[in-house]
Order: C-alpha cells, then structure tokens, then sequence
C-alpha cells in the first residue's frame, strides 16, 4: 500500500508539472526531457525497492551512485547510512511534491566560441569576437599630407636659421661667391657650388651688353659689270651655308654697268681701339668696297684691308675714327675645355648682334673645303653647338670670361648644331703679319701625306705600321728638290719620331722657312736620312703661277 501510495504521489507530481508545462508550446525538446526525468525516477524507485529485499548484507560497494542533472538531489549507498538514503524518503516526498521549491528545466546548450565573419551571421547576444576595425583611405592621405608639412617645415627651419652648423650652406655659398668676384683665392674654390654656378651660362646677359659694343656688321660691294671678282667668295661662301647665297648680277638692259651692288655680309670684331678689326678672308673676298657699322654710332664706316691669308681664311681691316672704339680681349683657346660654355654673336641673315649661346663640342677639328681658288685646309678648329648662321662668320666666339676664343668660320650645311670656329691659337702667332699686310709664311716640303696601316705595311714589307707614307711629290718642290720618293715611309724628324702623318705635319709647321731638316725615311725596306729645306708654301704657290 505504501509503496502504490509513493507512485501515486510521483505520478501527481510529475502530472501537475505536466499540465504547468503543456501551456509552454512550442517546445517539444523539453518535453522529451520530462519524459526521460519520470522514467529516471521510476527506475530509482524499483531499485531501492529491491536493495531493501535483499537486506542489510547487501554489499555497499554494488549499489550504483546517481548524481540528478537537473537539481541538488542525490541518491546514496551505505556511505551515508546504513542501507538508507542520503535524504530520508519522506524528506524526498516532500521535497518533490513542493513545486515553488524546485523547478524541473532542461540542461543549458554549451555556447561555442566562433569569429564572426562572412560565413557567419553575428550573434544578438552571448561572447562574440568583435572584426577589428579598417582605417579609411582619408585618415591615410591626412595623416602623409601632415607629416609632408611637418617635415619640410623642420627642413626649412634647420636650413635657414642653422640649427645644425655654425655657418650654413647659403651663406657660405654666398661668401664664397663674393670672393671669387673679387678676385680673392680660396683652396677650396674649385670645389665650391659658387664656383660651379659661376662656370654656368648665368651671366650671359652681362657678357652680351660689355660685348656687343664691339661686335661689327661687314658689308661688301661689288662693280654691276665686274660680278666675277666676288664670284670665287661667293662660291666658298656656299660650301659652309648651302645655296642660299647667289652671286649678283647686272641688270638685262646693262644700265647698271658700274654701280656698286651688295655682294655678301658677315661680322666682325674690334681687338684695338684705334679701329683694327678681325674677320675671315671669304667675308670681304675680292671686293671693291667693304663697309662696317659700329654699334652706337650714327654713321657707316668704310674700311680698308691690311692683310689677309687664303689658307687661314683670316683678315685684318682698318677704320678711323675720332674717338677709341669698343673692343674684345682675346683669350687662351688651349684653356678652354669642351664642355664649356661659349657665346656667339653676329648679323645672322642680318639681324644686328645677335646672340647664341652652347657649349664646346670638340677640339682640333680638321676640315678641307674647295673653292675656284683652291681648297682651304683648316686645322685645329674648335666645334660648338651655338647656332651659326650666314652672317656670322668673322664674329666671335666667347667665353664666360668675356674673352674671345675663336673666330666663327663655318657651320655643316647638311648637320644641325655643328658649326666651327678658328681658335685663337692660329690668331695670334700670324696678327701681327696681318696688321702689318706681310705675307704669312706657311712652312712645308711639298709632299702629300698618308697614314700607315698593316694593308700598306704587307704590301710594301714593311713590320712597323707606323709612320707617314708619301703618297705623291710636287714637282720642283721641297721635298722633290730632297729626293724624296712616291712610296717612301717617314717615320721620324730630325731623329724624333712620328707615328702619324698629321704629326708629321704639325712638326714641319714649327720649323722655320729656309731651315734643314733631316727626314728618317724607310724605302724598300732600307733606312735613308733625306735633307729637305723647309720652304714657303706662298712663295711656291706664285712661282707656280708665273
């Protein structure tokens, strides 16, 4: 009876939570649970029953430990009493039966721990783990355009008010450009960013304005009826600038017939105020009249030759005046390096002193041009980039300095930016022949000149492949007058030796006229000495003609 009244009594309880729980819809998980809680506690219940059926002897040790998941209520074996329960059962039937003291709930689910990302939706609620934030491309481009700002500013600062050293850059700089402008020496000059800026083409304005005072305009006439006597300038003038230039003409009914017509135009400068002025030969070639305009002054001059060199392409002329003329110092040409700046100033197609500005391109250049009177060999001439035009050959070409380097001459017709200047070098060892209208002794021996190579040396069984091979002799000339022979190879002078024809040339250049030498010679294999007597090549060119 008792036992069937404790059932009853479960049965109510688990009923009464039953009819509390079915208002609780919607939640068939838990209803499971209290199903599997009423057979848990049935099942205790038929096993105390059969523990006290078999008596105190039971052994403790069998009886199995059972821990409820769902409150603080616990069964027990011997180890708290002797075959009784941790909780007597009246205690557990009155315990169970009180609702307000216990309530039956589900276990909890265990919450994980999960990222929250693309692939899975944020949690409303429990531990999360939160995206870290991304900085907007605005806070970057802020934050560069503050450390620009705050950089250059420290920059400035530091240059301007010297932080660092105890005299900054720009004043030294600055200190250092005064005294190379006065003329003062400094050991480190040459190393100095004054130094630098000064070597570059920042004064131009300043040498254009000491300069061009001096800087002439040249104009040459000639008879109606005598055109031939310019025409052989004309021509030459045409082999530096093309055929722009046109030899002039009389007029078809010939009333023109001794009236001076303009023949050409060029430049010039004054090298001595008393009016001594430079230009090339092709500028006046043969003409009748040659007239100069001076800067600054109302009037024309007419000028007169004193001397010229068909070889140098080089002439002197002369005017009066009543007052010193403005000139330009000529300076060292051998001083100038390429790379350096240069000035040039000149009529170009007329246009009145004008100026243009480039560098040396190169140094010692060799160039032969051939006119109706002959062929003009130039030597050691300087090359620049500065632009030439007609009308500016006989004009200066100018360093930073102020001073004249050269004398433009001519500019390749078919090239861009190649024009060519006679260096002061050659000027200065025959002015003073030019002045003075004395023929300017030119000397050589009258052979022409090859260089040697292994083809020649084979050919002529020869080891050494240096040395000048004589490609032909003039007749009557010095060297024809020495015996000197078609095929001889001239390896040296007076002893000294050459390996190249031009350097036997530039040795013979700085022999005087009516000296003897002595030419090493190698001909078919055998080593002669030759004497020659160096001779004019003016004078033998009007032998020649006579």
């Amino acid at each position: 009876m008792d036992d069937q009244n404790r059932r009853n009594g479960y049965d109510d309880f688990f009923r009464e939570g039953d009819s509390e729980r079915r208002s609780e819809e919607g939640d068939p998980k838990a209803q499971r649970g209290y199903e599997q809680e009423r057979e848990q506690h049935e099942q205790e219940q038929h096993e105390r029953e059969r523990h006290e059926q078999e008596g105190p002897q039971a052994n403790a040790s069998e009886r199995p430990s059972h821990y409820y998941t769902y409150g603080p209520f616990k069964t027990g074996g011997g180890a708290q009493g002797a075959g009784t329960d941790a909780y007597p059962r009246a205690a557990s039937s009155e315990r169970l039966t009180r609702q307000e003291d216990v309530q039956i709930t589900p276990p909890a689910q265990e919450r994980g721990f999960a990222p929250v990302g693309k692939s899975q939706p944020r949690q409303s609620a429990g531990w999360q783990v939160r995206e870290k934030s991304r900085t907007s491309f605005k806070a970057i481009a802020i934050s560069f355009l503050a450390g620009v700002l705050l950089v250059g500013g420290l920059m400035a600062a530091a240059d301007y008010q010297n932080w660092f050293t105890s005299a900054g850059p720009l004043a030294q700089e600055t200190e250092t450009a005064s005294a190379v402008t006065a003329g003062g020496n400094s050991s480190d000059a040459s190393t100095s960013l004054a130094n630098v800026v000064m070597d570059r083409p920042d004064n131009i304005a300043n040498i254009f304005e000491a300069s061009s005072p001096a800087v002439v305009k040249i104009e040459t006439f000639t008879r109606s009826g005598t055109g031939a006597s310019g025409s052989d300038s004309m021509d030459f003038f045409r082999q530096f600038f093309g055929d722009e230039y046109t030899t002039p003409t009389p007029n078809g009914n010939g009333s023109g017939q001794g009236e001076l017509t303009p023949l050409g135009l060029g430049s010039g400068f004054i090298f001595e105020d008393t009016g001594y002025i430079l230009t090339n030969q092709h500028v006046i070639g043969d003409a009748e009249r040659i007239e100069v305009t001076v800067q600054d002054y109302a009037k024309t001059f007419e000028a007169k030759l004193l001397g010229s060199s068909y070889e140098l392409d080089l002439a002197v002329l002369k005017i009066e005046g009543d007052e010193p003329f403005p000139t330009l110092p000529l300076g060292d040409s051998d001083s100038i390096e390429i790379g350096d700046w240069v000035v040039a100033i000149g009529n170009p197609h007329g246009f009145d002193h004008t100026v243009t500005v480039g560098v040396l391109s190169a140094k010692e250049r060799p160039i032969s041009i051939p006119d109706e009177q002959g062929t003009r060999n130039y030597e050691h001439l300087l090359q620049t980039d500065a632009s030439i035009n007609p009308g500016n050959s006989g004009g200066p070409l100018i360093n930073t300095s102020g001073e004249v380097i050269g004398i433009n001459t001519a500019v390749s017709s078919q090239a861009q930016g190649i024009g060519f200047a006679i260096p002061t070098s050659t000027i200065k060892s025959v002015l003073d022949s030019l002045k003075n209208n004395e023929d300017i002794p030119i000397p050589f021996i009258g052979a022409t000149l090859l260089d040697m190579n292994e083809q020649y040396a084979e050919q002529l069984g020869i080891e050494n492949a240096e040395g000048a091979l004589v490609e032909g002799v003039l007749y009557n000339s010095p060297a024809y007058q020495g015996d000197l022979r078609q095929f001889d190879v001239i390896v040296g002078l007076n002893g000294e030796g050459h390996a190249t024809a031009s350097e036997l040339v530039e040795a013979i250049k700085t022999q005087k006229v009516g000296d003897t030498v002595t030419l090493n010679v190698v001909r078919g294999g055998r080593e002669l000495e030759l004497e020659v007597v160096i001779g004019d090549r003016n004078d033998f060119a009007s032998a020649l003609q006579r």
